[in-house]
Formats: C-alpha cells, structure tokens, sequence
C-alpha cells in the first residue's frame, strides 16, 4: 500500500527515532498484518505521534482563542454588559438625565455591571481542550491497528462460511489448492477479506516462489480470524497428511455454516429484545399514562364538577 503524503512527512520526521522501539512491539506488528495496513511499524508509530502533537497543539491554540487578554472569548463576553442591567440602567439615565456621564462605564449608572464567564466553564475548557481531547486523540490513533485487525476478524467471520462452501465446490471439481485460492482472490466483492488473505497466499506461491504448505503456514500468522487460523492450519495438517481436501472443505463448511446460524439467532434475538423493548416504552408506556391520567383526572372529581 502506498504511503499518503502525510505518513511520508511524519516517517521522516520521526521515523529513525522510534524504529527500534516499534518494531520491538510485537503486538503492533501483529495488528498490522492482521490489519492488512500495509505499513511498517516505525511508520504508524510516528505518524500516532506527530498526529497526536498537532491535535494537541490545535486543542492548545483553541484553548487559548478562549483566555487571550482583551481580545480572546472570555474578554469579550466579560466585556459586554448584564442583560440584568440593562432595564434599570435605562430607567436610571431617563430619570436621572443630570447624573449621566459618557465618560465612566454604563454612563454612571449605579447598576451597571458586565458579564461574568461561568468559572466552571472555564475550567473545563481547560480540562477538555488541554487535556482530555489530547489524551483521547493519542489513544484513539494509537488503537487504529488494533481496530482494524478486528474489523478485518469480524468481516472474515462473515464472509468464511460461503468461502468454505466454494472451496468445497471447487475441491469437488478437482481444483488444486492454488486455483481454488485464486479464484476465491479474484471474488473480493463476493468474500471480502477472506479474498484478501487467499491472495496473499497465491501471491506467496507463485511470485514468491513459496511452496504450499509453507505459504499458509504464514498465513496463519497473519490471519486476523480464529475462524480462518483454524481453516488454514487444519489445511495445513490435511495436506501434510495426505488426508481428502474434499472432505475437510465439506466438513469445514458444514460447521462455519452451523456457527454462522448460531450467531444470527443471537443476533436476531437481541433483535427482538430490542423491539420488544421501543414497543413497551415508546408505544404502550405513553397510551398507559394517558389512560391513567384520565381515569385519574375523573376519579379526582375535577371531571364530575366539569360534568
């Protein structure tokens, strides 16, 4: 994947700095495989970092919009004055035209007094824009790899049972592994992310020059699935033991189509709860209430004395 302008300013930023420590992270390196980012670790790293150092310095400069004397928000307001006052300062110049005098504030007006910025609306500007957003954003960029990874994960889920179901299809007709692997990479829109990882292995097969086994001995490492660790090495174990891939497809595909209706029903039935759910407190919990309060509003006698 090729790097945007962006990551190419902040690897040279800080890119030799933390290339130690980043790659000393297996659990980054992790993710991003998993996560297909496509980057090395030294370059997500610091593009977290110099990400994070100009939304901090941003949240700053916002902060600062807020208390820069005379000029900033908080000024301002404060210098504008009382809508309390407003009222009885108009009422004192008009009986009390002699009294007036432009050159003092509200023209002398005894009432006259400005507004007050609320104190704990200051201090949480402060707490937000100095503080937590900085924070939060740090952690947030920090955790993309990791979220991917797990997007990638949840979409192979998705997508392996009607893989598995193909690759039994394509075994029964006597494919080899390696067109069966790219033919389901030539149907991404159809599998998603598991066409992803069938390429990769194709790639590493043909352009590699890796043989089979060991081109999805890989892939285990970088599958971001429980499900598609479990496919690849039991495709590993059957290839090494001379066993029928037709089978194991079959068998494969018959128990992620299981687990596949498995989670549905869940699903459906949180479903379920939830509609159970808006129908007792948004429909029948309002027409509840407006027959109590009527049958109240009459048992109270204010509906026989209207009577």
């Amino acid at each position: 994947m090729d790097l945007t302008a962006w990551q190419r300013i902040c690897n040279r930023l800080l890119g030799p700095f933390v290339k130690k420590r980043a790659r000393a992270d297996k659990e980054l390196s992790a993710n991003l495989v998993k996560g297909s980012m496509g980057m090395m670790p030294e370059v997500y790293l610091s593009t977290v970092i110099v990400t994070s150092i100009a939304i901090t310095l941003m949240s700053w400069a916002f902060v600062a919009v807020f208390f820069i004397p005379d000029i900033g928000v908080i000024a301002f307001y404060e210098s504008i004055q009382d809508s309390a006052t407003a009222n009885p300062c108009f009422e004192w110049e008009y009986w009390n035209p002699d009294l007036v005098n432009p050159a003092l504030p509200g023209n002398g007006c005894p009432e006259y007094a400005l507004q007050v910025f609320p104190p704990a609306l200051k201090v949480l500007i402060v707490a937000l824009g100095g503080l937590v957003i900085p924070y939060a954003a740090f952690r947030y960029n920090k955790g993309g790899a990791a979220r991917e990874a797990t997007r990638r994960g949840d979409m192979i889920e998705k997508y392996l049972p009607y893989a598995a179901s193909y690759t039994a299809a394509m075994s029964a007709a006597n494919a080899t592994p390696s067109k069966i692997f790219r033919s389901l990479a030539m149907n991404k829109d159809i599998y998603g992310d598991v066409a992803d990882d069938a390429a990769m292995i194709y790639r590493d097969v043909t352009l590699l020059g890796y043989d089979l086994i060991t081109a999805m001995k890989m892939s285990v490492d970088r599958a971001a699935s429980v499900w598609l660790t479990e496919f690849f090495q039991g495709m590993v174990g059957t290839l090494t033991a001379g066993g029928q891939l037709k089978l194991f497809f079959l068998n494969r595909a018959e128990h992620y189509m299981r687990e596949n209706r498995t989670r549905l029903g869940q699903f459906l039935e949180s479903i379920a709860l939830l509609a159970e759910s808006y129908i007792v407190v948004a429909v029948a919990m309002p027409l509840f209430l407006i027959v109590m309060l009527v049958i109240m509003f009459w048992v109270s006698g204010s509906g026989a004395q209207m009577s």
